[in-house]
């Protein structure tokens, strides 16, 4: 896929053999009139997701960095202070600083729950990664969910029965449940990033195809009607995010800036309509754009970028939704 001239210029000359990106530029002409504005500061420490390239591909972590409460009010993001990587909070509507809400050791990804009482949250120990409930506005006290697993990504149905979580097993990723009334698990099928539909027994979710290409589907979890929503064989897609009014996704989608003997590929961030039609990519930086949330209205996306930093360190971002 080629872009405009003007985007090959975040493209610095190659030296030995190694591409290098102008980070400190803010955003590319086919991003104007999105109104993108940096939310963190370098002080913040906001993590990225790790993401490796090559001159055929890229491939990234799909972990939730960033999560807004249902609100709209607090906007919370995974911050990599003093050897260790917690969850701090920030009033989107105050200026200050964050307080922190976890004090763990490994924290990996997170979620507010529907009704904006708790954050669940992934922690890795060793080999294994598990799954904690917190309360999201006061204490460090957490309470255990799973244990003895790989488990990640977890997210809250909107009537607060179940947190859907993926679990890594040898046969790759599965979508599971935990019943919060009973404690009870349940297996469901292939994938990860799990999004539940609002009203719906179904979520959407990312699979790796037999090229290891990564698709978004859709899983009705009572009949077992699986659907493939969105597929490129020449990308990947990843993390959907279903938009407060249910009528889009939000997704990481990889794309290429190609112009002569350059070629350099990166992460980028892509809507849909939620039968998977209408495909828009809403960011062309040379920077990686990961972890999109919706703002509460669904009239923005935040995200995490190296953008706007010459440096290329990573930040909280902001940008207008214009569909």
């Amino acid at each position: 896929m080629k872009r405009l001239t003007t985007i090959i210029l975040l493209l610095i000359a190659i030296c030995s053999h190694a591409q290098r990106v102008d980070f400190s530029v803010v955003f590319v002409p086919e991003e104007s009139g999105n109104n993108i504005t940096r939310i963190s500061n370098a002080g913040d420490y906001v993590c990225l997701p790790i993401v490796k390239r090559n001159s055929n591909s890229v491939s990234w972590n799909s972990n939730r960095i960033l999560g807004i409460s249902p609100d709209g009010t607090q906007l919370a993001y995974i911050s990599n202070r003093n050897n260790a990587t917690n969850i701090f909070l920030t009033d989107l509507n105050k200026q200050g600083g964050s307080v922190q809400r976890t004090k763990r050791q490994g924290v990996q990804d997170f979620t507010f729950s529907s009704d904006g009482k708790y954050i669940c949250f992934s922690e890795v120990r060793g080999k294994e990664c598990q799954l904690f409930q917190t309360d999201a506005k006061s204490g460090y006290v957490c309470r255990q969910i799973t244990s003895g697993a790989r488990d990640y990504s977890p997210v809250y149905s909107s009537d607060m029965k179940q947190v859907f979580f993926a679990r890594e097993e040898k046969k790759g990723f599965s979508v599971w449940s935990y019943n919060i009334a009973n404690n009870f698990l349940a297996t469901y099928s292939l994938g990860l990033n799990p999004s539940p539909v609002s009203g719906e027994s179904s979520y959407f979710c990312t699979r790796i195809s037999a090229a290891g290409i990564c698709e978004i589907w859709k899983v009705n979890y009572e009949n077992g009607l699986e659907e493939c929503i969105v597929s490129d064989p020449n990308r990947s897609f990843m993390s959907p995010m279903i938009s407060p009014d249910g009528r889009w996704l939000l997704m990481v989608g990889g794309s290429v800036i190609e112009s002569g003997n350059v070629r350099y590929w990166n992460t980028d961030l892509y809507a849909c309509h939620i039968d998977g039609s209408n495909i828009t990519q809403l960011t062309y930086h040379a920077a990686d754009d990961l972890s999109p949330v919706w703002s509460g209205d669904g009239k923005k996306i935040y995200f995490v970028s190296q953008r706007g930093d010459a440096e290329g360190t990573a930040n909280i971002w902001c940008m207008d939704f214009n569909y």
